[in-house]
């Protein structure tokens, strides 16, 4: 028995006149009764939890359809039902055991989204005349009881329940549901509301239910005498064909074959899948649906019926409309759409183009997942993403075979399904945070998936047939490459995103973030205004990162506090300047770095790369009577520690060079510090600047404060290429500097920056150490040939 427990008090409790609707396709919930239900939907697990907030209320309405139903999908009269416990289960799902109160009608829908709140009114129930009701009340107990002693699913003890309702409502809503029906003769019950109207229908239903158990009986008695012990596997069978025989009913499973043959030939599968699906339709022909094998194959033939097998969208071939689109969402990023307008040019020139396989990489907050939402705008495609974070099951991409109990396909193939197109933009978010454990690899079942090669016949452990996953264009997220399997970032195309610099943050911010942030707090244009100064002081000294994400925040903190002087009444100025900032945002958190303002002996600028870009950091050498003993200070990391030991060792070597004695090191010690101690430092591009740094101590000679620098050094003295020089030149120019000594070898990354951003600046590249030294440290005599 489903619904064992009967609270008979309801009629204290007021129906309130808003109330959020859950729609469930399966099962209709009676006044008094108590029934668990199962909630799978984020936003409908949302309605749970805030009603358990609340007042533990919500209304439950039949749905005619089991997914996304509309407001026309659902049936207009309900129960008002109350949460008894929820329990949270470990799939992300949660299952509530809820109490029928009272009949409930929709009159007005007023809130859509996240789900539906519906404006409401109590139905009441139309009494009866207890003289006509009274013969069919004991009508209806007999024939319930008679029902008890024939079912195999109610108890016993339901007869002694039944007896002590004394509330004629409530005795027909106990016994409705209780009893096994249809969603729809379960929802005409619950219609009902005249109860005498009820309890004849009950009567009627009652009787049929009790006349097929009594046939089934006598049934399943004249086939046990016919057959053998040896016949038990057909034992099932036979029961259905007789049966049906007797009930004169049409056969329900050669419909349901028909049906699916149907669903079959319009889904224009590939030969291989509808040959597969026939052989599974044949043998669900022969098995019984009381077998568990039954509803397998059923669930295994609605995923073939259901995926897009040739369903696509149609490109958008108009070159310079998906160029606007993509200019109109994203700032800068010209590699990403350069890249993307060339497959949209060779698409239109070609049909049948395979889908590139990108993979955007940079820092959090640069837009990496927006931007795959307008490639998907740009192409006129479906979007989909999934997170591959923290994944380490293989059957997550690949599949559960359907060996096992509630096997599903893997997140490809049910994403297609969702979709319901064959060339989306699928977006594959954290590649670089997929794990493994005893359950498999997942990064290498996306070998396959992300290879042009074999994707076209994709296997799903699940489906076991071929599916072309060549028509998808997939995009891959990532923080780093370091983390992702080499034979995987192979079948990538790896597009960088490096960060923003501060004037690119200062143009997202004005033309893309303050707008939606202004409308989101609902505020007009006028009620409030960003001064271009107080813009670049939130970017500078509120927020430091590569992308915009807290940028975003930090105005949006701001816009909220505006809005609420604006609700208020309070008297306010609408212009955000660089002065009264503080009162919105408090003290400033981060402070700009600028160049030194005379020159100083041991103590060289340098430049450094971190996530969230580039910024100047000073070297600072010196020394005292010692043993010839190197400290560093400074949190510095392995590589940076040896490029230290290194310019340490240089400079010994070629003491000659800077006019000192060859036991000079011998009776002092040498302190390398670099100021902000509690950030960790590392990476070879500082041995340039160590250098300098030592040079101007050992020989008492000032280092320019005009000059910043960055460069690996080797024992030979050389300076090689590094890596992120444009963060590193950007943020020389912020500080001030306007000399910058880069390796020679790195001179073919200026061609990558815009020439605003070089404006003003001035270039030295270098081969070797001592030419940096002589640059760069005021009156330095060289002393022979390097």
């Amino acid at each position: 028995m489903k619904n064992q427990d009967v609270n008979l008090d309801n009629e204290s409790i007021k129906v309130p006149d808003k109330l959020p609707v859950l729609p469930i396709s399966k099962v209709v919930l009676f006044p008094s009764l108590v029934m668990p239900i199962a909630v799978e939907e984020e936003h409908h697990i949302q309605l749970i939890e805030n009603a358990l907030n609340k007042d533990k209320m919500f209304g439950l309405f039949l749905s005619k359809i089991e997914e996304n139903p509309s407001i026309r999908d659902i049936e207009s009269i309900g129960t008002l039902a109350s949460i008894i416990r929820m329990i949270k289960v470990p799939d992300g799902t949660i299952r509530v055991l809820v109490q029928g109160i009272k009949r409930v009608q929709i009159k007005n829908i007023v809130q859509n989204e996240p789900y539906f709140i519906a404006e409401i009114e109590e139905v009441k129930s139309v009494p009866a005349d207890k003289d006509e009701i009274e013969p069919l009340k004991n009508r209806l107990l007999n024939i319930f009881k008679d029902l008890i002693s024939y079912s195999p699913y109610l108890p016993d003890e339901i007869e002694t329940v039944v007896l002590n309702i004394d509330d004629a409502s409530n005795l027909a809503d106990f016994i409705s549901g209780n009893i096994r029906l249809s969603p729809e003769k379960s929802q005409e019950l619950l219609k009902i509301t005249d109860i005498k109207k009820q309890y004849e229908k009950l009567i009627d239903l009652l009787s049929k239910e009790l006349d097929t158990m009594k046939v089934h009986g006598e049934i399943t008695g004249k086939v046990q005498k016919e057959l053998s012990e040896h016949q038990r596997k057909a034992i099932l069978r036979e029961q259905l064909k007789a049966i049906k025989e007797e009930l004169g009913e049409g056969d329900e499973i050669s419909i349901r074959i028909n049906e699916y043959k149907k669903k079959i030939k319009k889904a224009n599968m590939s030969e291989e899948a509808q040959k597969t699906a026939n052989e599974e339709l044949e043998r669900l022909r022969v098995v019984p649906p009381q077998a568990a094998e039954y509803n397998v194959i059923r669930n295994y033939l609605d995923w073939l019926c259901e995926l897009p097998w040739d369903k696509m969208t149609k490109d958008n071939l108009d070159i310079s409309e998906a160029e606007r689109i993509l200019n109109e969402d994203h700032h800068d990023l010209e590699d990403v759409k350069e890249r993307i307008i060339e497959f949209l040019s060779v698409r239109k020139l070609k049909e049948n183009v395979k889908g590139p396989i990108l993979c955007f990489v940079g820092p959090p907050g640069v837009g990496k997942t927006s931007l795959g939402q307008s490639i998907a705008r740009a192409l006129n495609r479906k979007f989909f993403r999934t997170s591959l974070g923290g994944i380490r099951d293989e059957a997550e991409i690949r599949g559960h075979r359907r060996t096992y109990v509630g096997a599903l396909p893997g997140r490809i193939i049910q994403s297609l399904k969702r979709v319901q197109s064959r060339n989306p933009v699928f977006m594959l978010d954290e590649i670089d945070k997929v794990g493994r454990d005893f359950r498999g690899d997942p990064a290498s079942a996306l070998l396959e998936v992300l290879d042009p090669e074999q994707n076209v016949a994709f296997r799903d452990n699940f489906l076991e047939v071929a599916f072309d996953l060549s028509s998808i264009m997939f995009i891959t997220t990532a923080n780093i490459t370091d983390t992702i399997p080499s034979a995987l970032l192979d079948r990538m195309e790896v597009i960088r995103l490096p960060g923003y610099t501060v004037e690119d943050k200062y143009k997202i911010a004005r033309d893309y973030l303050i707008p939606r942030r202004i409308e989101e707090s609902g505020l007009a244009k006028e009620q409030i205004n960003f001064t271009e100064k107080a813009l670049r002081k939130i970017i500078t000294n509120y927020t430091r990162e590569a992308g915009v994400r807290n940028l975003e925040r930090e105005i949006g903190s701001v816009c909220r506090k505006m809005a609420k002087k604006v609700a208020s009444n309070e008297e306010y100025i609408s212009e955000i300047t660089e002065d009264t900032l503080e009162e919105y945002l408090g003290p400033i958190q981060f402070r700009t770095e600028e160049k030194e303002k005379s020159p100083q002996v041991g103590v060289a600028t340098g430049l450094v790369w971190t996530p969230a870009g580039g910024q100047i950091d000073f070297v600072e050498a010196t020394m005292m009577k010692g043993n010839g003993n190197l400290i560093l200070t400074g949190k510095l990391g392995e590589v940076l520690q040896e490029s230290a030991k290194a310019a340490l060792s240089y400079i010994r070597a070629n003491s000659s060079l800077f006019g000192l004695d060859s036991d000079f090191f011998s009776n002092k010690d040498i302190h390398i510090h670099i100021p902000e101690g509690a950030i960790p430092k590392d990476g070879p591009s500082g041995g340039i600047t160590l250098s300098i740094a030592l040079i101007s101590l050992f020989t008492n000679k000032p280092v320019s404060p005009d000059y910043a620098m960055t460069g690996e050094i080797t024992l030979r003295g050389k300076v090689l290429p590094i890596g992120g020089v444009k963060e590193k030149i950007l943020a020389a120019k912020r500080a001030g500097i306007k000399k910058i000594i880069l390796p020679i070898d790195n001179e073919k990354d200026l061609s990558d920056m815009q020439e605003n951003q070089k404006e003003g600046l001035n270039f030295i590249f270098i081969e070797r150490i001592v030419e940096a030294a002589k640059e760069v440290i005021l009156g330095l005599d060289i002393k022979g040939e390097f």
